[in-house]
């Protein structure tokens, strides 16, 4: 007890406090949510404090935009019994956010609170929100392989330090495990996992598997449940790609995963309706679209640093709809896609992961020459199985009449142990491609 009040009154010492007075505003109005201030001209994305009339802590709101002089605030938390005239006052620096090796081994809400029942962190250091942006031509290339320890992805759709991969499928088919496996197996110096709308049993099962042993030091999670504010969801987002950019900056490779992108579409879709932006695109305004490919393009390779982040995404298909549109803005804005099947999640599959609807743009770059030849070879295999399954359950197909079915076929049960792996299971990177060279060359030996 002694030593978290010694290490707040540090955080308390080391503190900027203002010299000026403080300016102050008022509640003028509110409407769905949207709380109208006037007297209080502070620029977008600044936390405010909305004072409680009983002197309580109050509650925290986000300035989103303006209206006719006044700003547009969204409470941050529950909400509150709110009145005209209640005092408002800005907090923090705006567009900053507390960034810190502290929060190593920690679990933080959107704004930087913990969230695990430990003394706050102790941050000393600032970061943009919204990043800072770099020039095209200071991201390096993506030349180098990224172990993600799951072997039907570092095999078949290989990906690169730096990548942003999406993990796209419908609702209880596996990217949840998916994701936990990554997060577990990745070969990186930090792992930042955001988990932004999910359900918060997800949070605590999280917190018990990975927040232990000889993870806690290297991992961070920024957890946003479902429940919460549009605001806070997004600023979530924005705070795990704020933090990895920031260990990007001291030169460290982080991985960065994002579950789930279409839960931050959400947010950023309540948000644009709230200020009167028009939905477009199945209810999505531009606003909501874009804010997806403003979180993607901040992973990536820094060559001033030699640091990289790369970025693993989940995205939600709604119905199963490989073409709604926040499925098919992350599609085209990712350097790579894992879609995942509900047919094979029923057969007992896992992970589900479509072999010839997956594809790693930067495979060829990261794969030395035979490894290239081996993936191409199984998943022509596969394809060739799975578009002639029904054909061969029917048992209209009669052997002999195409060699290359009869080879996929002979080969199923390999190719099925191959693409498999459990939960607990971890397949690194080398080892993944001599078992993918052991099934394709099989069959040869006596």
């Amino acid at each position: 007890m002694l030593a978290e009040m010694e290490l707040e009154l540090a955080r308390m010492r080391s503190a900027r406090v203002a010299a000026g007075p403080v300016q102050r505003g008022c509640v003028v109005g509110c409407d769905g949510g949207l709380v109208e201030v006037s007297g209080l001209p502070v620029p977008i994305g600044t936390l405010c404090r909305i004072e409680a009339d009983s002197g309580g802590e109050g509650a925290l709101a986000e300035v989103i935009g303006f209206r006719s002089g006044h700003s547009l605030m969204l409470l941050l938390g529950d909400t509150m019994a709110l009145r005209p005239g209640v005092s408002v006052r800005a907090e923090g620096d705006p567009g900053m956010v507390r960034v810190g090796p502290a929060l190593l081994g920690r679990a933080v809400d959107g704004t930087g609170q913990a969230m695990d029942g430990g003394p706050p962190p102790d941050l000393r250091e600032t970061w943009p929100l919204g990043g800072r942006r770099e020039h095209a031509l200071e991201r390096s290339s993506v030349i180098e392989p990224f172990d993600c320890g799951v072997r039907a992805i570092n095999a078949l759709t290989t990906m690169g330090v730096g990548q942003r991969v999406g993990i796209m499928a419908g609702s209880g088919v596996g990217k949840s495990v998916l994701i936990d496996m990554i997060a577990g197996f990745a070969q990186a110096d930090i792992t930042i996992v955001g988990l932004i709308g999910e359900r918060a049993r997800e949070v605590s099962d999280f917190v018990s598997r990975h927040m232990t042993g000889p993870q806690l030091g290297r991992t961070i999670m920024v957890a946003v449940p479902a429940d919460h504010a549009p605001s806070l969801r997004m600023r979530g987002a924005q705070y795990a790609c704020a933090l990895a950019e920031y260990f990007r900056a001291q030169g460290k490779r982080v991985v960065l995963i994002l579950d789930s992108l279409t839960r931050v579409a959400h947010a950023a879709r309540e948000i644009g309706l709230l200020l009167g932006e028009p939905g477009a695109a199945r209810g999505y305004p531009p606003s909501a679209l874009a804010a997806i490919t403003r979180l993607v393009e901040r992973a990536g390779n820094s060559q001033a640093s030699g640091g990289a982040v790369t970025g693993v995404y989940t995205v939600l298909a709604d119905g199963d709809d490989q073409n709604d549109p926040v499925v098919d803005t992350a599609r085209a804005i990712l350097d790579g896609h894992i879609v995942l099947s509900r047919e094979l999640a029923q057969r007992g599959h896992f992970p589900a992961i479509d072999v010839p609807q997956s594809l790693s743009r930067v495979m060829d770059y990261v794969v030395e020459p035979q490894h290239r030849l081996a993936a191409r070879e199984l998943r022509s295999l596969v394809t060739i199985a799975e578009t002639n399954r029904d054909l061969v359950m029917l048992g209209a197909y009669r052997a002999g009449a195409d060699p290359q079915l009869d080879r996929a076929l002979s080969m199923k049960n390999a190719l099925d142990g191959f693409l498999q792996q459990e939960q607990d299971e971890c397949s690194n990177l080398p080892d993944s491609i001599s078992r993918l060279a052991q099934v394709m060359h099989a069959e040869h030996q006596p």
